[in-house]
């Protein structure tokens, strides 16, 4: 089977597309453009797996920061304060049986530099909910562990955009 080679016209309007999405400042999602503060950053937190400090550490080298295991190589230190995640109770039935939850994140953080307080301490907090159902609880397990996950991203994604703003 031949293949036919591509006309110039076909690898000029290629060409041109592929420019116009450079110079119009357009990047992949999940990246942001970071300062030199943030350089070589040491994340400071009492349990480094949690979803929210897994997922802060993964923008941070998607947006060219390197991670360091020892605060005094660091640039920045981003302490991580309170990392915590539950779910409470927001109706039940007649039988008082829960009906829907609602799962929350919260992470309390704060940055600093060469002993200079960047951002004081700042509280985030972002729920969702979900209805439930006793006979399907794997699947409502599941559910509220994905978003839990989803919550850590977009909580990871908020304080990004406030580190790139340094």
């Amino acid at each position: 089977m031949r293949y036919a080679m591509p006309s110039r016209s076909v690898v000029v309007v290629l060409l041109c597309a592929a420019l116009s999405l450079t110079a119009c400042g357009w990047r992949l999602q999940g990246t942001t453009k970071l300062s030199q503060t943030m350089t070589t950053t040491y994340v400071d937190a009492t349990d480094r797996y949690t979803d929210f400090n897994r997922a802060l550490r993964d923008r941070l080298r998607a947006s060219g920061a390197k991670i360091t295991d020892r605060a005094g190589d660091a640039t920045a230190v981003v302490k991580i304060i309170k990392d915590e995640s539950g779910q409470r109770v927001l109706s039940v039935s007649a039988r008082n049986t829960p009906e829907e939850y609602e799962v929350f994140y919260a992470v309390e953080y704060s940055v600093a530099s060469g002993g200079t307080e960047l951002i004081p301490p700042q509280r985030l907090e972002l729920t969702r909910d979900y209805s439930y159902d006793t006979t399907a609880v794997l699947a409502k397990q599941r559910e509220q562990a994905v978003l839990r996950e989803a919550l850590a991203q977009d909580l990871a994604g908020l304080v990004l955009r406030r580190l790139a703003s340094l």
